[in-house]
C-alpha cells in the first residue's frame, strides 16, 4: 500500500479491525424519504465505538505498527473524533497517546479523549501551524505519526463502511459523505466502486469550508481559510495530498451545505430517526435540504451519518431551534 488504495487493502482491513468495532446498522427512513424524494438510508456511525468511524482508520494504522513503533508513542492532530479513536486504540495496545486540539475542539471531545488515556495538548494555531507543532515533536521525541486522514492505511479502515453499506443494500445508487482532509470518501469511494463502479459518490462539505469543492471547481488543489461553522469535525482548510487524487478519480460530484440546513437536517434527524447526530454528520442531508444533492424519485441514497459527538448543550440549542452556535 505504498503508492494507492485498493478494494483489497479495504478487505484486509475489515478482518484486521473486525472484532473492535461495531458493524453499524443501515437504517431506511420512510418519513424523510416521504419528505425529501429519495428512497433515503442512513448509516449510523454515531452509533460507533468512540461515537464516530475514525476508529476504524484509527485501529487498521495502529495494528500494522511495530511494536518498536508502539513504545515511542503515538502522536496526531485532530479536532476530536480522531483525537477518540486513536486514544482508544492507544489504549488497546499500552501505547502513550498524545493528541494535539484547536483551542476551540468541542469540550465533549476533550474530555472523552482524555478519559481514554491519552494526553491532549490544546492549541490556538491555524491547522498548518498545528501539524508544524506536531512534526516538531515527533523529530524532537520521536513519537509514531498517526495521521487523521493523508494515510492509505487510515483511508483502508474508514473505506469499510463501504463494504457495509454494499452488502446491506446492493441496489444502492448514491452514497452521500461528509468531507473534512478526504481520508473517509477516499476510503469509501475506492470500497464501493471496487465492488459496483456504477455507484454514485458525493463528497458534502460545509459552504464556510469548501476546500474539496472548490479545488473541483479550479481543477487543483486550493487551500481555503475554513470560517466558523457548525460542522467542527470537517472544519479543514486543505485536502490530503493522498486524498485528493483519489478523491479525483473516484468521486463523482462535491456539493455544499449552509449552516441552516445543517442544524436543520440534525432536527430532523433526531425528531425522525431519533439519532443525535453532530454537525459534521448532517451536512449530507443538509445538502439535500439546500437542494444542492440532486436526486430522483426511485433512487436509493445512503448517507453516511459520520460522527454524534457533541455536547448536549449545543445539542439542545439546536433542537430549540437555534441555527447557528
Amino acid at each position: 500500500m505504498e503508492n494507492t488504495l485498493t478494494g483489497r487493502e479495504i478487505q484486509e482491513a475489515r478482518q484486521r479491525i473486525g472484532k473492535y468495532i461495531r458493524r453499524t446498522p443501515l437504517l431506511d427512513s420512510p418519513t424523510l424519504s416521504q419528505r425529501l424524494g429519495c428512497q433515503i438510508y442512513l448509516k449510523a456511525e454515531t452509533l460507533q465505538r468512540t461515537g464516530s468511524f475514525k476508529i476504524r482508520g484509527a485501529l487498521n494504522k495502529t495494528l500494522q505498527l511495530s511494536q518498536e513503533e508502539l513504545d515511542r508513542g503515538l502522536i496526531a492532530g485532530s479536532a476530536g473524533n480522531h483525537a477518540q479513536g486513536l486514544a482508544y486504540a492507544g489504549r488497546l495496545l499500552g501505547a502513550k497517546t498524545l493528541i494535539v486540539m484547536p483551542a476551540d475542539a468541542p469540550q465533549l471531545k476533550v474530555e472523552n479523549t482524555r478519559a481514554m488515556g491519552a494526553q491532549v495538548e490544546l492549541l490556538d494555531l491555524p491547522q498548518p501551524k498545528r501539524y508544524e507543532y506536531i512534526m516538531n515533536q515527533v523529530q524532537e521525541h520521536g513519537y509514531t505519526m498517526v495521521h487523521a486522514y493523508d494515510d492509505y492505511q487510515i483511508m483502508a479502515g474508514q473505506g469499510t463502511i463501504g463494504l457495509e453499506v454494499l452488502e446491506d443494500l446492493p441496489q444502492v445508487d448514491t452514497i452521500v459523505v461528509p468531507v473534512g482532509g478526504g481520508g473517509l470518501i477516499s476510503g469509501i469511494a475506492v470500497a464501493a466502486k471496487s465492488v459496483n463502479p456504477k455507484v454514485r459518490i458525493v463528497g458534502v462539505e460545509p459552504a464556510l469550508a469548501p476546500k474539496g469543492h472548490e479545488s473541483r471547481r479550479l481543477g487543483r488543489q486550493v487551500t481555503v481559510t475554513a470560517g466558523p461553522t457548525m460542522a467542527d469535525g470537517i472544519k479543514d482548510d486543505f485536502l490530503g495530498k493522498k486524498t485528493y487524487p483519489l478523491m479525483e478519480q473516484y468521486v463523482d460530484e462535491m456539493v455544499l451545505a449552509s449552516e441552516e440546513s445543517i442544524a436543520q437536517a440534525m432536527r430532523l434527524l433526531c425528531s425522525e430517526n431519533k439519532l443525535a447526530v453532530e454537525g459534521a454528520g448532517a451536512v449530507g442531508l443538509a445538502a439535500l435540504l439546500d437542494g444542492n444533492l440532486k436526486v430522483q424519485p426511485e433512487e436509493k441514497v445512503c448517507f453516511v451519518l459520520s460522527g454524534g459527538n457533541w455536547e448536549p448543550s449545543r445539542l439542545a440549542a439546536i433542537y430549540s431551534g437555534a441555527d447557528h452556535l
